[in-house]
This record gives C-alpha cells, structure tokens and sequence, in this order.
C-alpha cells in the first residue's frame, strides 16, 4: 500500500515505454519535448490531428471560452455552424448530429440508437475490434470481452477481413465478396438461433486488429446483406476520419461513392485533443430515438468551445491542405517502407493509406509467424536512440503502426526510415535470436 496522503497511478492505466518513461511538458507540430528539453518525433497521436498546440486551435479556444461556455439547452450559433460544416463532408443521409465528448459516448450512443431503431439487441463485430471502453463497448469488443467475462449471447464475431493472414488472402479472386459472404452465413446462423441483428458495427479501417484496409466491395454487400435482415451498419470512424487517409475525408468512403452508412461515429482527431465527439445518423433513425420519449441530453457535447475548436480543425485542415499532405507524404512513407521490404526479411508486409500506415514484421515470410519480440525492439531503440515515438498494434502486437500529427513532413518519414533500416541491420547482423517464443 503506498503511504497515507501519496497518490498511485492505477495499475490497469498502462504508459508508453513503461520500462522508462518519458515525462512530455510541452508539445508542438508533430514534436515532442520532455522535461530536459530532448525532442522526439511522435508517429502515434493521431489525437492531435492538426498538430499539437496548434496556434489556430488554442486561439480559437481561448476567444470562445473567454465569451461563453454553457450546456447545449439554451441557443448558440456555433453547433448550427459546426453541424454544417459536418454535414457537408458526409453524404446527404446523413443529416442528424448528436455531440459528445468521446468515441467511447459516440460509440455507445450508435449501440442506442440501432437498438432502438431496430427493436432489436444482436450485433455483428469484426473479430480483434475494440469500440471503447464502456461496458456497453467491452461487450462488442473482442480485444477486450476475451480477456474479460467472455462473449455475450447477443454478440456474434465475423472475422477479420486481413488479406495478409486472414482466412482469404491477397491471392484470393475477390476477397471483399469472400468475407462479406462471412458474415451473411453469420446472419443465418442467428435467425437460425431466433435472434435477430440490430447493427453491424465496424472501424472503417481495423485499428487494433493491424492497421487493416479493408477489400473493395466489403463494405457495401455487409451492408446490403444486415439491411436484408433488418439490422443497420455503424462506422466507426473514431480512428480514420477527418482526412487520415488523404484521398478521402471518411475511411468509409474508400469503399466506393455509393456506399454509405446508417450511422457513423466519430472522435479522437475531432478536436485535436479537446474531447470532442460525434454521433451522425439519419432522419428515420433519429426520429426512432425520439419515439422512446427518453430525452436525450448531453451536458458537455456540442458546447460552444467544444464546436469552436471542432470549427478551427476543419479549417486548419483545408487550408493547410492536410489532406493532400498526407496522401503525399503517406505515399512517399510507403514508398520508402516497401523498398526497406525487399532488404529485410522480416518485413512481411507493407499496409495502409495516407497516414494510417503499418508494417507486420514476421519471423517467417511464408509461414507469416508474428515477430512480436523484434517488434517491441524495435520501439524501445528508436526511442532510446533516435527519440522517434512508435508503437504496435494487431493480435499479436507484430504490426508497427504509423498515425502522426497530420503536419508530419517528407524528412520526417525518411528519417523514420533510415532508423528502421539501421536497426534492423543491427538485429540481423548480431543474429539475435529473439523470436524462440513468438507465436
């Protein structure tokens, strides 16, 4: 027990590089500085958008909480606007807006309204997903459930469309229609059960599963094959949107112009640190919600400086053209990563769009054997020696993901490269055998 009057970090509450932690005081752009003054380059918050400390951002901020901060039952101009702007990224259906604070309140509040919409409790979730942290969210969370009490009756797992190391793979004819045929036999095998779907509710680009890119034509036959069954289909946008992924503003929309959701959620980058969220449905499904005669109200979501700060990301984002930076700078680091594949074996593959980027490093490029230990190496020296901010991701923590600050520039993604390339030498010409007890 620590003694009387001191204050412990819960244990469950997991810091980067643990083993020796960095102390950040101040943040700018896509550095880092800790309390000795020491730089690091961070590959890892996807949180700070625009970049930390954006000037515009903490501007904006401070004007709107020097005028006026109150809860969301009295009249204001600036959830109108924000809502606007919003609806003019999404395709037109889209057009009922419910702000919260965090992925995890947008993602529950989908989970309500499908529910209510459908009069219906099952929910289909690819396998490895995480949602957020909320009961309601462990429970449809594989990542999580399976650490925890389990899966429950109404959840059903589809698996996780990964052309890499999935069930279909990159050689399959048409792998998009193979997993999706997935879970249309996962939908029989519940009516099968009497049940029936309310939602199937997926990232729009796997995260935790792996940095994974979904196949072309997934998306859209799922959401023909739920809608047959009465269910609705939930993006989760949480990770990828607000132009990630450079071509798109909306990692759904890589699945085609005709494709759209009956819901998207969206969060973390939202306001660039600010906790910010959002829920965006259409009118049939909202006007469902409010048939329950349940108010909804949310103290914090959608205050002014809340969507002052969600207005000032928007902007920052177009007129710093950040979405072109990181299609141009996203495909120079994946350029640069697929040439270091052909000089290092242990690079199984190359994956990603924009500046959602991964590398699954694997001991064994035919057997696809996750390098798990080479990987979380990997991490610790280039913070220890080049002070560059990385972590992994996947089932086996094999996959080293790359989501900075959209301003991340073409000399940070050679730098990045030049790292790897060194260390990865380093690991093969000592011939350390680190891999004896990976899966």
């Amino acid at each position: 027990m620590p003694p009387r009057g001191t204050n412990e970090k819960g244990q469950s509450c997991k810091l980067f590089y643990s083993d020796d932690p960095v102390k950040i005081l101040r943040a700018r752009g896509q550095y880092l500085f800790d309390e000795n003054g020491e730089r690091y380059l961070d590959c890892i918050s996807n949180v700070h958008h625009v970049g930390h400390c954006h000037p515009s951002i903490t501007k904006a901020a401070a004007a709107q909480m020097d005028l006026l901060n109150t809860n969301t039952r009295f009249l204001h101009d600036n959830i109108v606007l924000y809502a606007d702007r919003l609806a003019a990224t999404l395709p037109e259906k889209l057009c009922v807006f419910y702000f919260v604070n965090s992925g995890s309140e947008a993602n529950d509040l989908a989970l309500r309204l499908a529910q209510q919409y459908t009069q219906q409790e099952d929910v289909i979730v690819l396998d490895h997903a995480y949602h957020g942290h909320l009961m309601s969210l462990i429970d449809i969370s594989p990542y999580k459930f399976r650490k925890l009490a389990g899966q429950k009756e109404w959840v059903h797992v589809a698996p996780l469309p990964d052309t890499y190391r999935g069930i279909y793979r990159e050689n399959h004819p048409n792998p998009g229609q193979a997993y999706a045929d997935t879970v249309k036999d996962l939908i029989e095998e519940v009516h099968r059960k009497g049940r029936k779907i309310s939602a199937f509710f997926a990232e729009s680009l796997p995260s935790v599963g792996g940095q994974i890119i979904l196949p072309r034509g997934y998306s859209a036959k799922v959401a023909e094959y739920v809608r047959s069954a009465g269910g609705v289909f939930v993006a989760d946008e949480v990770q990828t949107g607000f132009g990630r992924l450079g071509s798109h503003f909306w990692g759904f929309q890589q699945q085609g112009e005709n494709f759209c959701p009956d819901i998207v959620t969206m969060g973390k980058p939202m306001g660039n640190g600010h906790p910010l969220a959002c829920v965006a449905t259409t009118v049939e499904i909202a006007e469902a919600f409010t048939a329950n005669r349940v108010e909804y109200f949310n103290t914090f979501g959608g205050n002014p400086v809340s969507c002052a700060i969600g207005l000032a990301v928007l902007d920052v984002i177009e007129t710093e053209d950040l979405r072109g930076n990181a299609t141009r700078v996203g495909a120079h680091l994946k350029d640069l990563l697929t040439k270091l594949q052909t000089q290092h074996q242990i690079i199984g593959e190359v994956r990603g769009a924009g500046l959602f980027l991964g590398i699954e490093l694997v001991t064994d490029r035919e057997k696809r054997t996750p390098a798990t230990k080479t990987a979380a190496l990997l991490v610790k020296r280039l913070k220890e020696e080049d002070r560059i901010c990385v972590s992994t991701d996947g089932p086996w923590e094999s996959v080293l993901k790359f989501k900075p600050p959209m301003c991340f520039s073409m000399e940070d993604a050679e730098l990045v490269v030049q790292c790897i390339d060194r260390i990865l030498t380093d690991i093969e010409a000592n011939d350390l055998k680190l891999e004896k007890e990976d899966i």
